[in-house]
């Protein structure tokens, strides 16, 4: 160790690090629970049934904006959809090179199916959590993101 330089922080005590390890341990969780439960749905695929439903017409490039997924993983997610019968896809009257993606009976079905699961899984992640702590997270995060933007 050189003189009079810092030690190197440890990945446990940096914010980001354990920011991303709380996501990424969340996604696991619930992307478990969809399977004890019988969905055979990932957490991606209910996301973007859902940014569709929510944003009718919304292109597959502000798909993975809404996301955060770059167009190839986009663009195959959407094609399991399609051949799960959650999507369909049609030319778009406008422009041929583009298609429309509508959200199927099934689709908006396993959506409202899932969504209570989603509800039970963030109650669970967030127990013992007080709003006031939630509401500074928020806060502090959506500050991050300004600061980044």
């Amino acid at each position: 160790m050189i003189q009079n330089q810092p030690l190197m922080e440890k990945l446990k005590d940096i914010t980001f690090y354990t920011m991303d390890k709380a996501i990424r341990t969340y996604r696991i969780f619930a992307q478990k629970r969809l399977r004890e439960n019988g969905y055979k749905i990932t957490i991606d695929q209910w996301l973007i049934i859902k940014s569709i439903m929510e944003n009718p017409g919304i292109s597959q490039q502000e798909i993975g904006e809404k996301v955060f997924k770059d167009n190839a993983s986009v663009t195959r997610i959407i094609e399991l959809l399609v051949k799960s019968e959650y999507l369909e896809r049609e030319v778009n009257p406008d422009d041929r090179r583009k298609s429309n993606l509508n959200v199927t009976d099934e689709g908006k079905s396993i959506v409202k199916k899932v969504h209570s699961l989603v509800l039970e899984n963030r109650k669970t992640a967030l127990a013992g959590i007080l709003p006031e702590e939630l509401e500074i997270m928020n806060k502090t995060l959506k500050r991050i993101i300004s600061n980044c933007n």
